[in-house]
């Protein structure tokens, strides 16, 4: 069975997308609506502008969308998923593309998204740290232990965590981890994604989520807080509004989608990160990036 999945903030990258709308009337199009829609010209950041610029998260996570979103669609007939999946931001590209959110209503919910956590990562200093090496209780038994809100956050890989906190927490979690023999790299994020710091963005998201409509899916998507396949509208709604405080779960994600037959993953978007994920959940199945060459 063929699989897509797609990406999540940090495949950013300057000129992104500008190859889709020199060469496709349809791609340039989606992008001139996604400008009107933002009420800012994101086309001219995407193609032109500098990193800080992209780094910003009312840019990014709109860019990486509208990057794999507008890739499908110019995919056209040979867009045929099976099942898809997305990583965090990625999720939201996975249900336009499997047809549960119009374009339009999924480049809403990502701007909504993206300022909502931005808002809650101004409320309280926190960040997220990368830990490696470790087997997933051994980190999330060390958070569990210490004080202040420290909780695996995105199970990336096999052998590849990532906690999420209050600073002080992360890094006690990160010496403690590294005295067992992890490797721990503290993030350059502006907060702490997929914990309880992002109650505030989940509750103004779900808020949003309740009035958008959700259609049937033409496929199984694999959402990040049960890693099972969702084929109800309201279920997959549900999920949706639970997502942003709880763990990103990729690696289950991924081993579920290949116990149930999944044997070509497409990655669809900026960068070749989810490839490299997959190479280390299981080195057997074929992962490649989406081309319109």
């Amino acid at each position: 069975m063929k699989a897509y999945i797609f990406p999540g903030q940090g495949a950013q990258f300057t000129g992104m997308g500008l190859d889709l709308y020199e060469k496709f009337p349809l791609a340039q199009q989606y992008f001139e609506k996604a400008n009107s829609i933002l009420g800012f010209s994101i086309t001219d950041i995407m193609f032109e502008g500098t990193t800080e610029q992209l780094k910003q998260t009312k840019v990014t996570q709109p860019a990486i969308f509208l990057h794999s979103v507008i890739l499908a669609k110019v995919l056209g007939d040979t867009f045929q998923p099976e099942m898809v999946a997305g990583h965090s931001l990625g999720e939201l590209s996975a249900l336009v593309t499997n047809g549960v959110l119009s374009f339009e209503d999924g480049l809403a919910l990502v701007s909504k998204r993206a300022l909502a956590m931005q808002k809650a990562c101004e409320i309280q200093p926190s960040t997220m740290a990368a830990v490696l090496k470790l087997e997933d209780k051994i980190v999330e038994d060390t958070c569990a232990k210490i004080d202040g809100i420290v909780v695996a956050a995105n199970y990336n890989c096999l052998g590849q965590l990532v906690i999420s906190g209050e600073i002080p927490a992360i890094e006690k979690a990160c010496e403690v981890l590294t005295e067992k023999g992890g490797r721990t790299i503290i993030l350059p994020v502006g907060g702490a994604f997929h914990s309880p710091l992002m109650e505030p963005a989940r509750e103004e998201l779900a808020a949003a989520i309740e009035t958008t409509t959700f259609n049937e899916p033409i496929c199984p998507i694999y959402q990040n807080v049960l890693a099972k396949a969702v084929t109800n509208p309201d279920e997959i709604q549900k999920n949706l509004r639970l997502q942003l405080t709880a763990p990103v779960r990729w690696t289950q994600s991924i081993q579920q989608m290949i116990a149930d037959g999944g044997t070509e993953f497409i990655e669809v978007g900026p960068g070749k990160v989810l490839q490299g994920l997959m190479r280390k959940i299981d080195r057997s199945v074929a992962a490649s990036g989406a081309s319109f060459e």
